[in-house]
């Protein structure tokens, strides 16, 4: 674990074994409360089905074979949670230390009993709040494992596969979690999406790969479908940079590991969705 600066107080976790045997699938990470015969997720445009064909796991099967957790630094108070081996399509968390709370945003596809204690360790968790559906993963294995709500937009309900009541649905363009932290729906990559503005110190954006944070780190780009290349409308990525420019952020945290933009987030918005809509040839958004 890297040094955090003074650990707050633990707060004990639940044993994580109550969803060890629920099907999980391969490709995509998703959870789903019983067996099927497919992953409505993968089927879905916007990820696949791989040629092999549909494959299903379990907690139990992650476990046994030696998956363990990976914790790394990804920002000031930002904590990187994922696995050391990559499961699905590599989803990583990150543990938010605010004044109120920690609260994970997106979810990694793996829970075990030592990655709960450590995470308890650092003060466990308050809330959960996730992107979009291609980080439902194991959401609800985290809600039961600290007793903590997960925050999905309502346009999105069709995608959980695991239904329970710790799963809590916001709907319209914002939900205020705490004074800091403001969950906005962009209704980019899908109309539910969300990303989460953190205003303390220069503000922070949480976008998963709703804006994906390009490998330079300089740029950010925005897709329909990543897997399949199918760009994200003119009209839609226009709409979200308008929306997103009304809020002040200096970094930019993207889906995967140290894909984070650390300065100047707000102009690096600007000048990528320029760029997005000048090759779609679309005029570009005004600047403020």
């Amino acid at each position: 674990m890297p040094d955090t600066g003074p650990a707050p107080a633990a707060v004990p976790a639940r044993r994580t074994s109550s969803g060890a045997a629920l099907p999980i699938c391969t490709a995509c990470g998703t959870q789903y409360a019983g067996p099927r015969p497919d992953c409505p997720v993968c089927r879905d445009d916007r990820q696949y089905v791989p040629v092999a064909g549909q494959r299903w796991t379990t907690l139990a099967e992650l476990r046994a074979a030696g998956h363990t957790a990976k914790f790394a630094e990804q920002g000031p108070e930002v904590l990187g949670i994922g696995t050391t081996e990559s499961i699905a399509i590599g989803q990583r968390a990150l543990l938010l230390r605010t004044t109120e709370g920690n609260i994970l945003w997106d979810c990694p596809p793996y829970l075990d009993d030592s990655m709960a204690e450590a995470v308890a360790d650092l003060g466990g968790i308050t809330a959960i709040a996730i992107s979009h559906p291609h980080f439902y993963s194991v959401m609800v294995e985290w809600a039961h494992a600290f007793d903590a709500p997960v925050h999905l937009h309502e346009a999105d309900r069709s995608w959980v596969g695991r239904p329970d009541p710790a799963l809590r649905f916001w709907s319209g363009e914002t939900r205020r979690l705490t004074d800091e932290l403001t969950l906005i729906n962009p209704r980019i990559h899908f109309p539910g999406s969300a990303v989460l503005h953190w205003s303390a110190g220069g503000g922070a954006l949480f976008s998963g790969d709703v804006l994906n944070v390009c490998p330079d780190c300089r740029w950010i780009t925005v897709m329909h479908s990543y897997a399949n290349h199918i760009p994200e409308h003119p009209d839609a990525v226009r709409r979200a940079a308008e929306l997103l420019g009304r809020y002040r952020f200096e970094r930019i945290y993207g889906a995967w590991w140290d894909r984070v933009v650390t300065a100047d987030g707000n102009a690096v918005l600007r000048r990528s969705v320029d760029r997005y809509l000048a090759w779609e040839g679309a005029t570009t958004h005004p600047t403020d």
